[in-house]
């Protein structure tokens, strides 16, 4: 284990001592809670020097991002799921460096607007649907019962770039 230890001028309070928050004004302040009141974050970082990724033996499927969705095993309107229903790829293909394949995204459960706001924000669909029919959430989306079709429409745009 090694550590490192170096005094910063807190970031939190530019080295004053001192916050000035939201809920102090006309001349007030409180203590900095991160510093203490020095001026002086005294940061510390206990490592490992990394000399290769290790084994995850446990992990058998492997998803680029998960989108606030719950992964694993279960059921749903009464069907059973696999964690191949959820897109992803195999733990071993992960591990041998191979990328993601084609449509391993979380197809039934996200649209593309939805999964690559997350995954790559270059590749979100910039339609004008979506910003017009965009509730509070995804799912709200007037479209969103039909996103087959956004995915169609998406791989058919993205194909041409090599982006899907």
């Amino acid at each position: 284990m090694k550590i490192i230890e170096i005094n910063e001028k807190c970031q939190s309070c530019k080295g004053t001592g001192l916050y000035h928050g939201l809920g102090e004004s006309d001349g007030s302040a409180v203590v900095c809670h991160t510093c203490g009141g020095t001026g002086c974050h005294k940061f510390r970082h206990e490592y490992e020097d990394f000399t290769e990724r290790v084994a995850d033996f446990s992990t058998r499927r492997v998803y680029e991002v998960n989108p606030g969705i719950g992964i694993g095993k279960g059921t749903l309107d009464g069907k059973r799921l696999r964690l191949e229903d959820l897109g992803g790829m195999p733990f071993e293909e992960w591990a041998k460096g191979k990328p993601f394949p084609k449509r391993s995204e979380m197809r039934a459960y996200t649209c593309p607007a939805w999964w690559y706001q997350c995954a790559d924000y270059d590749k979100k669909p910039k339609w004008r649907e979506c910003h017009e029919n965009l509730g509070v959430s995804f799912s709200q989306c007037k479209h969103f019962g039909n996103k087959a079709k956004c995915w169609e429409r998406w791989d058919k745009e993205n194909r041409k770039e090599g982006k899907s």
